[in-house]
């Protein structure tokens, strides 16, 4: 029922017919007879011609002419300002349906029956880059997904590495700025790179994701995603659980190599939107299975790992995965700006069932998310077709720009003597937790446990996977080798805590790169490979069959050495 009355309601509303009939394309058909008019709806005889004195170029234009006017100004004002991080993007229409049963830890309504469809839209996007950069360069990959339940539109944004590089919210500017462009040259800079990471060494752990060849996909219905916060599953009886949300590919994970996604790159700049738009043209429907790690509120307060440090992963054999859902992506938008760069974001977007937890780094995206989606689109961006609710209603928030919906004479106070509300009989509670305690201002230390779990990746994870570890050496070196040397020698003890071997291979690959020779064991032949490779190759690697479709083992490590 959720499902279906929310595909009547808002698949019209977002592009799916209407929108799409009257911006000029829906699905491949063109319009017929339509008259080409001014902004008022005046139709327009020359739209190409101008109005001037003189008929042939040597003239001078008139500012009478209406239509010259407003597709000049309007070309003007055809761009918004580009999201901080997560720029480079594309989407895709599709719904979330409940597999297995797991209405013993929500209340949520539309996780409630089992073989509900709620309908979706996902933004998939590189996270440094700028909007018209290169999508297989080295980065984490942003999976957004807007939830369009009865409740209210209910927001993930997850990513296709399990950790995050900070844990203290204050530290979201330095490291965003880090890992862009040097303020001066406007260049990528490596050593403010490494200088950044050497000094918040806290980031190992995702360091080892993002130099493995997890970090180039081959696009992104090949990659998992993961909450990488703590939220929570919340029922009306006031009791929770806390829940980390993991989304693994059906389709199988597949990945290039350094060599092959900077081939690519250079090849087809647009790899992975065009990848996801042709399968969907072509009619296929990538899914995911979608999994929670349940983590009862008691266990959590014992348990060696802080639950609300976003460096970390929490071992399978403690807190194992269940099944609960999947989602299926079955059709590409009708008009990308209006739907993929128009679509808003938020943490703060839940519904009943769903809550946010003491993550700091959650409760730091929390306003962050919110915040910029008024500074790109405008105050009343909740009022886009992409981001409109299937009910919203709040009297207390008025006016502002793009104001599409008016509430008239509706008191824009509360409580007021002439309207009566109803009383909701489920709602989302900001918190049900008890706190008492004293203001501190706190800052996380680096301790030895913060490169155990990177160890564990190291020794382990990539060991059991053959040329995995020469292929992290090599693309760490590839990188390190532009910071100075300065910042290079931190970087070799930074690496040497997570394993001795490790940091000597990455300095004898890196100062072999500097100075310009090859260094063993870089994987032999790559320079011959790289000449021979054509895209089409590539193509046929994505068709491959795969044997492990989701890299189950990858963060159940048997052994967690702490100390």
């Amino acid at each position: 029922m959720n499902g279906a009355r929310s595909t009547a309601v808002n698949g019209g509303a977002n592009g799916a017919n209407k929108n799409g009939a009257q911006n000029g394309t829906t699905n491949g058909t063109h319009p017929k007879g339509d008259i080409i008019t001014t902004m008022n709806g005046a139709p327009v005889k020359n739209v190409a011609g101008s109005q001037r004195i003189g008929n042939q170029l040597r003239a001078t234009l008139l500012l009478q002419d209406i239509n010259l006017l407003e597709l000049i100004q309007h070309l003007t004002h055809e761009r918004i300002p580009e999201r901080l991080v997560h720029a480079r993007g594309t989407g895709a229409h599709g719904y979330f349906e409940v597999t297995d049963d797991i209405s013993d830890v929500t209340s949520a309504d539309f996780l409630q029956r089992v073989g509900e469809k709620t309908p979706l839209f996902v933004r998939f996007s590189t996270v440094a880059g700028e909007r018209g950069s290169a999508e297989t360069v080295r980065d984490t990959r942003g999976f957004a997904f807007k939830m369009r339940t009865k409740d209210g539109i209910l927001d993930w944004m997850f990513l296709s590495t399990p950790v995050f590089p900070i844990r203290d919210g204050a530290k979201f500017p330095s490291f965003t700025h880090a890992t862009k462009r040097n303020p001066r040259s406007g260049l990528p800079d490596h050593t403010m790179f490494w200088d950044y990471f050497n000094n918040n060494q806290e980031a190992i752990h995702f360091l080892m994701f993002l130099f493995s060849d997890r970090a180039t996909p081959i696009d992104f219905q090949h990659a998992d995603c993961f909450s990488i916060n703590s939220y929570r599953f919340t029922k009306s009886d006031g009791s929770f659980v806390y829940v980390k949300i993991h989304v693994k590919t059906n389709q199988g994970v597949q990945n290039f190599t350094a060599a092959e996604a900077q081939t690519v790159a250079g090849q087809d700049p647009d790899h992975q939107t065009r990848s996801l738009f042709d399968d969907l043209e072509a009619g296929k429907t990538p899914s995911w299975d979608v999994y929670a790690q349940i983590i009862d509120p008691r266990k959590a307060a014992d348990y060696p790992i802080n639950i609300f440090d976003a460096t970390k992963t929490l071992p399978f054999k403690d807190f194992p995965l269940r099944k609960f859902g999947r989602i299926v992506l079955d059709r590409n938008p009708d008009d990308s700006f209006a739907e993929v760069e128009q679509s808003a974001f938020s943490p703060t977007n839940i519904v009943p069932g769903w809550a946010l937890s003491p993550d700091p780094i959650l409760q730091t995206r929390s306003l962050a998310y919110a915040d910029t989606q008024r500074h790109r689109l405008g105050v009343n961006f909740i009022q886009l077709p992409i981001n409109k609710p299937e009910h919203s209603f709040n009297p207390l928030m008025r006016d502002g720009a793009a104001t599409f919906k008016g509430l008239g004479a509706t008191p824009n106070y509360f409580p007021s003597s002439f309207s009566q509300y109803g009383v909701a009989t489920q709602y989302a509670q900001p918190d049900e937790e008890h706190w008492l305690g004293t203001v501190v201002d706190f800052e996380s230390q680096l301790v030895d446990a913060d490169f155990a779990q990177a160890r564990i990746f190291w020794e382990e994870t990539l060991a059991s996977e053959p040329g995995q570890q020469d292929n992290f050496v090599n693309n760490v070196a590839g990188h390190l080798s532009s910071a100075v040397a300065q910042v290079r020698t931190v970087t070799y003890a930074m690496f040497t805590r997570v394993n001795t071997d490790l940091g000597m291979r990455i300095k004898t690959a890196t100062e072999a790169a500097v100075a310009g020779t090859t260094a063993a064991p870089a994987k032999a032949g790559i320079s011959n490979k790289l000449a021979n490779m054509k895209l089409a190759d590539l193509h046929a690697k994505k068709q491959a069959p795969h044997d492990s479709p989701h890299n189950f083992d990858l963060f159940a490590h048997k052994a967690w050495h702490l100390s």
